[in-house]
């Protein structure tokens, strides 16, 4: 049976997009990364670790601010 997946859009300063990708996927395997365009990223989770990546992106943005 396939998991379900959940997205969270998030919106960065370009400066801070390497970053960010590099801090998520080191969330082993938390969530993918995909780019949209400028600093706009979708992270693609498993319904199972969507509470994870609510915290994740909550740190992220007290840390990095700027995360819309």
């Amino acid at each position: 049976m396939t998991e379900r997946m959940v997205t969270r859009t998030i919106v960065v300063r370009a400066e801070d997009v390497v970053f960010l990708k590099g801090i998520v996927e080191a969330h082993d395997g938390i969530a993918q990364v995909q780019g949209e365009g400028g600093g706009e990223l979708v992270l693609v989770a498993p319904e199972s670790r969507e509470r994870e990546l609510e915290e994740l992106v909550a740190d992220l943005a007290r840390e990095v601010g700027g995360i819309t």
